[in-house]
């Protein structure tokens, strides 16, 4: 899958859940659980035992699963997640290291930022995505429509604080895509073994998301 094919299906599926479990069979079960519920992109970020191993596990056994590589520090572990076969890279924080080193192999990077100017920064370095984190520490949906003022082109993530109650406006304000946790895969859920949970919350979700893109677009007809 190509850098821009898989920028396209993040932006026409809108949802990257980030799967942040402490071990690869809680990861598994919750990429199945989401990808069943219409979400065929996953973030298997690297506090997860064992993250790269599943990584090269859903890659070879899913052709249409886009599978990400999340919480990527340095340059080493970049490299190393893409020889596992992840299609994009994402970190919490702007590292230059981390966006050159999935440039240089095509791979799609998705840097964290927080002010206006990490995020100058980060679209002048050429970046895919650039995922606005914390959002609940910065005014949730608010601080991305004050984004959209200076900013009305560039591609946002929201994440941190994305939940049902919130993810609409989050896309009504200017948000490209949502980065969804625990929103989305519950602490409860996992412990629970409550696959169906996640099915229903990731269905709602892309029916959010698809609703509130429609109503955009009705309103700006003219």
């Amino acid at each position: 899958m190509t850098r821009d094919q898989v920028r396209e299906r993040i932006r026409s599926i809108g949802i990257i859940p980030a799967i942040r479990v402490a071990t690869a069979a809680e990861a598994l079960f919750a990429v199945e659980a989401v990808a069943s519920g219409g979400i065929p992109i996953v973030e298997i970020t690297m506090t997860v035992r064992g993250a790269l191993e599943v990584i090269t596990g859903l890659v070879a056994s899913n052709a249409e699963l886009i599978v990400g590589a999340g919480t990527v520090l340095d340059a080493d572990t970049a490299n190393a997640c893409i020889d596992a076969g992840a299609h994009f890279i994402t970190s919490p924080a702007l590292k230059e290291p981390v966006v050159h080193a999935a440039q240089q192999r095509a791979v799609a990077v998705i840097p964290g930022a927080m002010t206006p100017t990490e995020i100058s920064e980060a679209w002048d370095m050429g970046v895919d995505f650039i995922k606005v984190f914390p959002c609940s520490l910065l005014g949730g949906a608010s601080y991305i429509r004050a984004l959209r003022r200076p900013f009305p082109e560039l591609p946002i993530i929201a994440a941190g604080g994305v939940n049902q109650q919130t993810a609409s406006e989050f896309i009504r304000y200017g948000a490209n895509a949502l980065g969804i946790g625990t929103g989305l895969i519950s602490a409860g859920a996992l412990s629970h073994h409550e696959a169906k949970r996640i099915r229903e919350l990731a269905r709602r979700y892309v029916a959010i998301v698809q609703r509130t893109r429609e109503e955009i677009a009705t309103r700006s007809r003219p």
